[in-house]
């Protein structure tokens, strides 16, 4: 269904001679319409340019564990800005598989030889597991499958990441319906050679009984198994679980984003929901657009004995020629076929597919009350949950996920990074970083898993304000105000509001009682 429904984003023009040569081989763009929006919404939500990082105190708030959270969330929005360059753009590249496929994956790791964590988009096709699993926590088999060439093989032997063997090159059959159709789109092509020096290792996360490392109780212990897939020698065994751990439980490197939750471990996506919708409205509109040609280029019979000039080429506009009539008009000697106008019938359906696929995609204009602002309150956000149901599960999905990939990413940074900050912090000297990142503060995407939009929060930014203003001896307004500018992303809201007045200064008693006389 995935690779079929490819062909519905229309790369490609579809050069067609069925029914006729030159028929219309245009793709209608709900479907790509949907995914580039939900890629544009959910890119400015999940990574906001000040860090996608939020923290959340565990427990008692005091001033102490309130700096420290500020360090744990300044030092990691620093290190995904500024340090992981990879993470935006393979968020960004992820952001738009996902309403494909309706499953992505991201691995976070430490990188051994750029020596900071990392965190990469994987691909559906590329993170395998059994055939059992519903979900990565009970998956008892993930392998991840990776390109390398010969060289960087050759790096990471050295530095003693993988087994310092020779390792066989060749070609190896990768290629699925997916990768083989993402071609096709692309226009690229794989002519590598046979001698080709890449290496295909598959990366398996699984539980085994290693040879001289078995379990007394016979139990199967995780670990990390590295084999080249062509010559199938074993690159790397690694102990997959905290040395200190008495139960052995099995670490995670990976973070399962979801579109929709599918039937089994893998999710659904604008493909699998809206592949009909779009092949039909694709289907309306090329014949609509063959019956506006067929009905400005007419075609028909001719009687045997009629002669015209240069009968084999067509008429321009503005044309007359010489035709020969044996008896008869020319009227009585041509018989056009009766092709009709484009039917408004197949316009309206074409009209009801693509407003059905726009409102299960939440894409369609929410017009709140044609801007009536007097609308009530209750009215307003009933309107706007109604329109946004789909959108706000999906999103609450990816926050769900991305806080995990945070928790992993946390993982790293108390693990493998240096114990002290790179920079000057407050409330503490830089070595106070190692004990920053524990149980205390919770680290959890910026991005509001109810609201995914910015309309959506000026929408009820003013709706707090209306409120407000209705009865203002209940309410702070200038923090109503504030939080409309906020929801609008205005900078430097102190210098537009004037400041907050507070308690009134003290003042000496001859002042009060000469103020108290005037009244």
């Amino acid at each position: 269904t995935y690779v079929k429904g490819l062909d519905m984003l229309g790369f490609k023009y579809e050069d067609r001679t069925q029914p006729f040569e030159g028929a219309a081989g245009v793709v209608h763009p709900l479907l790509a319409e949907s995914v580039t929006q939900f890629q544009a919404q959910a890119y400015k939500e999940l990574l906001p340019p000040a860090g996608p990082v939020n923290t959340e105190v565990v427990g008692e708030i005091t001033p102490e564990v309130e700096e420290q959270a500020k360090r744990v969330k300044d030092y990691m929005n620093y290190q995904l800005t500024q340090v992981m360059k990879e993470y935006d753009p393979d968020m960004d590249q992820l952001l738009f598989y996902l309403p494909l496929s309706g499953s992505a994956f991201k691995k976070t790791y430490y990188d051994s030889l750029l020596l900071r964590p990392v965190s990469k988009f994987v691909s559906s096709e590329d993170c395998v597991v059994n055939y059992m699993a519903t979900s990565l926590e009970d998956a008892v088999r993930i392998t991840h499958v990776t390109k390398i060439d010969s060289n960087e093989l050759r790096k990471q032997q050295v530095k003693g990441f993988y087994r310092d063997i020779e390792v066989n090159t060749g070609s190896v059959n990768t290629a699925s319906d997916v990768i083989e159709k993402v071609d096709a789109l692309q226009g690229v092509s794989n002519n590598t050679p046979q001698d080709d020096d890449d290496h295909f290792l598959l990366e398996m996360h699984v539980d085994a009984d290693v040879p001289g490392f078995e379990d007394p109780n016979g139990v199967k212990l995780p670990y990390i198994i590295t084999i080249d897939q062509f010559s199938t020698k074993v690159l790397a065994i690694r102990r997959n679980w905290a040395e200190q751990d008495p139960e052995k439980r099995r670490t995670n490197y990976f973070t399962h984003y979801k579109f929709l939750p599918g039937l089994g471990f893998y999710g659904f996506g604008l493909i699998h929901m809206l592949g009909g919708l779009s092949r039909t409205a694709t289907s309306v509109l090329r014949q609509l657009i063959d019956a506006g040609t067929l009905a400005n280029l007419p075609a028909g019979f001719k009687a045997r004995g009629m002669r015209i000039r240069d009968q084999d080429e067509p008429l321009q506009p503005g044309e007359f020629r010489d035709v020969d009539v044996t008896g008869t008009s020319i009227k009585e000697s041509l018989l056009p076929l009766p092709y009709k106008e484009p039917s408004q019938t197949l316009f309206a359906l074409l009209g009801f597919c693509v407003d059905a696929g726009k409102s299960f995609a939440a894409i369609a204009d929410m017009k709140m009350g044609e801007g009536n602002e007097q609308n009530p309150v209750g009215t307003t956000l009933a309107l706007l949950e109604r329109g946004t149901k789909v959108m706000s599960a999906i999103h609450k999905r990816l926050h769900y996920a991305q806080r995990l990939e945070f928790q992993l990413l946390a993982r790293c940074i108390q693990m493998f990074l240096p114990p002290e900050y790179p920079y000057m912090v407050k409330g503490g000297n830089r070595t106070i970083k190692q004990s920053d990142f524990d149980e205390r503060v919770d680290i959890l995407p910026i991005s509001n898993p109810n609201i995914f939009s910015m309309s959506q929060r000026v929408m009820l930014a003013q709706q707090q304000l209306q409120m407000a203003m209705a009865n203002p001896s209940l309410h702070n307004l200038r923090e109503a105000y504030r939080r409309v500018y906020q929801a609008l992303d205005v900078d430097n809201i102190d210098a537009l509001l004037k400041p907050d007045p507070g308690n009134p200064p003290p003042k000496s008693a001859a002042t009060e009682n000469s103020e108290g006389m005037r009244g």
